[in-house]
């Protein structure tokens, strides 16, 4: 099949998902993408540019099968400006996230536009995927309030349908990328714990230092990596951390390279998310895949991540549980570093995932 994989945010997790199935499909796959910035302007007007370089792409090497969209498509408008290359294709919308629920910044409102777009890329997609389960029943358990929010004609019969069509496709992982960095041997010394989110609200920093602060003040030994993405100004909690913990920490800041990335992750012996936000959760199994033993919320997506049999060693309940488990950790650094939990990222790797893709672009191609 000739798949047109269509990505108007192409950076980070999007880049790597589509540069990553692009790889490891047995389809012809070609990337229509734009630069990953202007988020708001994508999803309002990126359907202009991208009509434009569908018609040129199925010129030079002929129409698509299938479309692969991202979340970040204004899908209505696309098929309506790209006529006639997507008559009669079948069209598949990926949710890596969704403006239904994505949590607006402190201080700031939900603008309903951006949720409205998702809605109706929805409803143009014969098929939607989702990265999560937990994503999906969320995104659902919301439409009806957006809808309703409206005075009129707001079909919530439709969302049923919308279920309907939707599945779960988790997002692939380069994980052999990181093996050429691996060690021969793990460090001894105090607990080395990994922040590798992006240095965002979402992501609760706040509360990832405060359990730091406790364990700092209870003169137990830890040392700290604090990599990850800061996409605007650096969050006041980093610069605070920065001075508080500072005879602690063995890199602070966006790693100069993925090569120098994988360095630090392979260094970590225990990967911490304190987030309140995440539809599925890359770096935590980049972490895990390079040795880090996770401690996670027993929420959002991580429960899906981490085998039930695991789940009261990974996930913790609330603060006091955290806390609980961490000094665990930092008094038993060894005990930590001999329990390999790399098998739990295994299920994500593209070369099992992209078969999987592979089929259920087919199998929707042949019915529809």
């Amino acid at each position: 099949m000739r798949i047109f994989l269509v990505s108007p945010y192409h950076t980070g997790s999007h880049k790597a998902w589509a540069e990553g199935y692009a790889a490891h499909s047995r389809h012809e796959i070609h990337l229509v993408t734009m630069a990953g910035r202007f988020w708001k302007w994508r999803m309002q007007g990126g359907a202009l540019e991208l009509a434009d370089r569908i018609a040129a792409l199925a010129r030079e090497v002929g129409p698509p099968d299938a479309i692969l969209a991202t979340d970040m498509v204004n899908l209505p408008a696309l098929i309506a400006l790209a006529r006639p290359w997507l008559d009669r294709v079948p069209i598949h919308l990926y949710m890596h996230e969704n403006q239904l629920t994505y949590p607006p910044p402190p201080g700031e409102k939900r603008d309903l536009t951006y949720a409205m777009i998702n809605a109706l890329s929805m409803a143009a997609a014969h098929r939607i995927h989702f990265n999560s389960a937990y994503h999906r029943d969320e995104c659902f358990d919301e439409l009806p309030r957006l809808l309703k929010h409206f005075p009129d004609y707001n079909h919530l019969e439709v969302i049923p349908r919308l279920r309907d069509k939707s599945d779960v496709l988790p997002v692939g992982l380069d994980l052999t990328f990181f093996d050429a960095y691996r060690p021969l041997a793990r460090e001894a010394g105090p607990l080395r714990i990994l922040w590798n989110q992006r240095w965002e609200y979402d992501k609760n920093p706040g509360e990832f230092f405060r359990a730091l602060y406790a364990l700092a003040d209870e003169g137990l030994p830890f040392q700290l990596i604090i990599a990850g993405e800061n996409f605007r100004q650096q969050p006041g909690e980093f610069t605070q951390a920065r001075q508080r913990l500072a005879d602690r920490i063995i890199h602070f800041g966006y790693a100069a390279s993925r090569e120098a990335y994988a360095r630090l992750l392979w260094r970590a012996d225990l990967v911490l998310s304190t987030a309140i936000h995440e539809f599925f959760g890359v770096s935590v199994l980049e972490a895990i895949h390079c040795g880090a033993y996770p401690l996670l919320p027993n929420r959002l997506s991580y429960p899906e991540l981490i085998p039930p049999e695991l789940h009261s060693a990974h996930l913790y309940a609330h603060f006091d549980d955290l806390l609980t488990k961490l000094r665990w950790a930092v008094a038993n650094p060894e005990a930590v570093r001999s329990q390999n939990r790399a098998w739990i990222a295994d299920r994500f790797r593209w070369e099992k995932l992209a078969v999987w893709y592979d089929d259920t672009l087919h199998t929707h191609a042949t019915h529809h």
